[in-house]
C-alpha cells in the first residue's frame, strides 16, 4: 500500500514539474511576442512620422533627392515587411536612411531652424529612443527564452513540445557607421 502511494506521489510530482517547465516556456515565448509587438508599435509610429519629415525637407533641400528617395524607399520596405526578420532588416535600412537625411539637414540652417522640422526631428528622436528600449527588452526576452529551452531540464521538453530558438534583434554593420554627407 505504501509503495503505491509513494509511486502515485512521485508521478504527480513529475507531472507538476513537467507542467511547470512547459508553462514557463509558454510564458517566456509570450513575453517575446509581447516585446515584439512593442517594437512593432514604435516602428509604426516612426513610419507614420516619416512622410511629414520628407515633405518638410523637400521644401528646403529639393536637390537632395537621393537622400529623400532612400528614406521613402526604406519606409516603404518597412511598411510592407511581414515577418519579424523582414521588419528587423527594413528597420535597419530605414534607420540608416534617416541618419543620412539628418546629416544632410545639417547643411541647411533654414531647415534646421524650421519649427515643423524641429518638432518632427524631436518626435523621431523620441521614437528612436523608444524603439531602442523596446529592442533591448525584446533581446532580453529572447535571451531568457533561449536559455530556458537550451538548458536542462528545459532542453528535454523543448524538443518534445516544439519550442524553437528565437533570434534577437541585431544591428547590421551599416547601421553602426557614421553617415557621409555629400556637399
Amino acid at each position: 500500500m505504501i509503495p503505491t502511494i509513494i509511486g502515485i506521489v512521485v508521478v504527480i510530482l513529475l507531472i507538476c514539474a513537467i507542467a511547470g517547465i512547459y508553462n514557463n516556456m509558454v510564458t517566456l515565448r509570450n513575453r517575446i511576442d509581447n516585446a515584439w509587438q512593442n517594437i512593432d508599435t514604435q516602428l509604426q509610429r516612426r513610419n507614420d512620422l516619416i512622410p511629414n519629415l520628407v515633405e518638410t525637407v523637400k521644401g528646403y533641400a529639393s536637390h537632395e533627392k537621393e537622400a529623400l528617395a532612400a528614406v521613402t524607399n526604406a519606409r516603404n520596405a518597412a511598411v510592407s515587411a511581414a515577418s519579424p526578420e523582414d521588419k528587423m532588416a527594413a528597420d535597419t535600412m530605414l534607420t540608416g536612411a534617416l541618419r543620412q537625411l539628418f546629416a544632410v539637414a545639417e547643411a541647411y540652417p533654414d531647415l534646421k531652424a524650421n519649427a515643423n522640422f524641429m518638432q518632427l526631428q524631436t518626435s523621431l528622436e523620441d521614437t528612436e529612443n523608444k524603439v531602442s528600449y523596446a529592442r533591448q527588452s525584446y533581446n532580453d526576452c529572447v535571451l531568457n527564452y533561449n536559455n530556458a529551452i537550451q538548458t536542462f531540464p528545459g532542453a528535454i521538453f523543448a524538443g518534445i513540445f516544439q519550442f524553437k530558438e528565437r533570434t534577437g534583434f541585431e544591428a547590421e554593420e551599416a547601421a553602426r557607421t557614421v553617415p557621409t554627407v555629400k556637399f
